[in-house]
């Protein structure tokens, strides 16, 4: 636990959005300095005033990156990646990597959750790769192949394979991986963040125990999911 807890980023604010944040508060600012002291009639100041306030807690709020530690054995222990809802739970052909059959667990991402990715599975990375796509709706069956997307495999201390997708979806525009062939990883520990509506699926070995349910809503790093064979 101590290893975890040192390479784990403190952060309330998630790095990802600090461009963004900054930009946009200097032009909703600009924006509005210009309508109080340019414009007689003082409405469209209240009007965009009051919108960009709104706009800008709403983007504040997406970027919220909440410091969590799992509090529990790690050992065979799946935790969700992400906030969200649970969208699919069924066994699959994967293709890309084992070429054989998983459980496959897809958390869904609305734009109102923190989307930050943390990483499912204590272990060693084995293997990332990214792919450009399509945009389509994140929920979409289609979306897991044919959407922007990275794909990170871990391999347990007890030697058990488990893959991480990180899909772009209709908004989604950019997804950011952190995770490095052969480095270490832990549960606590961020994996990526996607910027804006998106989803995670996790690949399981056949004989795991799934420990959720459709449309049951879960938290990133807490959420137990699955316990592996």
């Amino acid at each position: 636990m101590g290893r975890r807890i040192k390479k784990l980023k403190k952060i309330r604010l998630h790095h990802e959005g600090t461009n963004i944040l900054i930009t946009s508060a200097v032009a909703l600012l600009v924006l509005n300095f210009i309508l109080y002291f340019f414009f007689e009639n003082k409405l469209p100041f209240y009007v965009v005033g009051t919108i960009s306030v709104v706009l800008y807690l709403l983007m504040v709020n997406f970027f919220r990156c909440p410091v969590r530690l799992f509090k529990g054995d790690t050992e065979k222990i799946v935790v969700a990646p992400a906030d969200g809802k649970i969208v699919v739970i069924e066994e699959v052909n994967e293709n890309e990597y084992f070429h054989d059959k998983r459980i496959m667990i897809s958390i869904f991402m609305s734009v109102t959750n923190v989307h930050a990715n943390w990483y499912p599975v204590d272990g060693t990375v084995k293997f990332v790769t990214h792919h450009n796509g399509r945009f389509m709706k994140a929920w979409l069956p289609k979306a897991s192949t044919e959407n922007e997307r990275s794909t990170v495999v871990i391999e347990t201390p007890e030697g058990e394979t488990v893959m991480a997708r990180q899909i772009a979806g209709a908004v989604a525009r950019r997804i950011v991986t952190y995770a490095k062939p052969e480095e270490e990883c832990y549960i606590d520990e961020h994996m990526g963040f996607i910027k804006f509506g998106s989803r995670v699926d996790v690949y399981l070995p056949l004989g795991t125990e799934v420990c959720v349910k459709m449309g049951q809503k879960t938290v990133g790093n807490e959420t137990v999911i699955a316990k592996l064979k």
